[in-house]
């Protein structure tokens, strides 16, 4: 009897060990009431600098003091469907260069015109608005762009949609439709923006991985095909004017404009409205999150993490790891390495459930919002580690009070 006991114990500690997963990512609320905030970032500071899409101004939320301050209000901003103030982008310097790069929709003279702008951080306050770059905006609000993101060697770069004219991503002569780059100083004389890739539909989604360098985009389809893919100087993304859902859901179809199309690493259908994403580099989520890319959805407020190969080139598994409690936009990584979604109302960070938070950039009273994991596209689900671990111990517990209730009996039956 003692021997079977002994071998269960075994058995139950093995088990445990080898299901010894991270716990659960979960999203903590860091600062909530704002208005539409489809876009933030930090100062290095740990101050987030947002916008207000239909506002059309841009705050910043300290949370060492939980006071919230206006910065600047962009006069004639249009924020119709997907357009308004949508892009916020800090010079790498700040402070020392105090300029603020952002992306909006504006009425221009009676045109209708997406805009990169730049206004100076003068004691606190946004000042000498300018803007750097234009084109012109689609009047049915859609398909507008304007993730901006500083590359590593400090350049820009700008996401533009195709205005619903999906012959202006393959037309050379237009900016739209594109992912462009603004070569550093921006704004200087010599950084006029110049086309990076080609045969973008309508991207929310930009980020570099911190080992490979590698540029990575979210892009949003039709009735199909969602993409996550891996953008490379001089590329064709193969969005236009053929693109469509009609004949079926291949990447082909949607991919299938200009010389050599680059094909998506991954696709989702039905679609789920890609958003922003961001690279785990130190985020305090465990082993398995390091290293790897997540991004968000609008369809499903998911957060999804995509562990890439050993070239950093492609896609080893992908999964939904955590849900926020609504619809989730963009992404950042914050100064203090952990990532960061917002929604419309609200900015989370992502920590792991029961564990050590990541460094806080401010104080939280707000209980974590748990997500269940759920299938992903690649099929594969995400274990609770703690729930494994905890029924491991629960059966030890009881093979150790078997054992002494043997002891007990064994000593009775002795003494008879």
């Amino acid at each position: 009897m003692l021997s079977a006991v002994l071998a269960a114990v075994t058995l139950a500690v093995g088990h445990a060990s080898a299901a010894d997963h991270d716990p659960p990512i979960v999203v903590e609320r860091v600062v909530g009431g704002l208005d539409q905030a489809v876009a933030f970032t930090f100062s290095p500071d740990g101050r987030i600098w947002y916008v207000e899409k239909a506002e059309a101004n841009v705050r910043i939320y300290d949370p060492a003091t939980g006071e919230t301050e206006l910065f600047v209000h962009v006069p004639g901003v249009r924020a119709e469907v997907e357009q308004g103030l949508v892009g916020i982008a800090l010079d790498p310097r700040y402070p020392a260069r105090p300029h603020v790069y952002l992306y909006a929709t504006r009425q221009v003279q009676g045109d209708l015109r997406d805009q990169l702008l730049r206004v100076t951080d003068s004691a606190g306050r946004g000042t000498g608005l300018r803007s750097l770059w234009e084109a012109p905006a689609s009047e049915a609000g859609q398909h507008s762009g304007g993730r901006l993101l500083f590359g590593p060697t400090g350049d820009l770069f700008m996401t533009v949609g195709d205005a619903l004219d999906p012959r202006a991503a393959q037309d050379p002569s237009s900016d739209r439709g594109k992912i462009l780059r603004l070569a550093r100083p921006v704004g200087s004389g010599g950084s006029a923006a110049r086309v990076y890739a080609t045969g973008i539909r309508n991207s929310y989604g930009l980020a570099f991985d911190p080992e490979s360098g590698g540029l990575w985009e979210t892009e949003n389809g039709p009735t199909c095909n969602d993409e996550i893919n891996l953008i490379r100087e001089g590329g064709n993304y193969g969005w236009g004017p053929s693109g469509s859902c009609d004949d079926g859901v291949e990447p082909t179809s949607t991919n299938a404009d200009g010389g050599d199309p680059i094909l998506p690493l991954l696709t989702f259908t039905p679609p789920i409205a890609p958003t922003g994403t961001a690279f785990c580099d130190g985020c305090g989520l465990g082993r398995t999150s390091e290293g790897a890319m997540f991004f968000a959805d609008y369809n499903n407020g998911e957060i999804h993490r995509v562990t890439l190969d050993r070239s950093r080139e492609g896609v080893a598994d992908e999964r939904v790891v955590a849900r926020t409690p609504d619809l989730a936009l963009s992404m950042e990584v914050g100064p203090d390495q952990a990532l960061y979604v917002s929604s419309y109302i609200s900015i989370f960070r992502l920590v792991l459930r029961g564990g050590q938070a990541a460094p806080s950039a401010t104080p939280s009273s707000d209980p974590p919002s748990a997500a269940s994991p759920s299938p992903s596209p690649s099929g594969t689900g995400s274990a609770d580690g703690n729930g494994v671990a905890g029924a491991a111990l629960l059966v030890v517990l009881a093979a150790m009070a078997a054992i002494g209730i043997g002891i007990v009996v064994s000593i009775i039956l002795r003494r008879r």
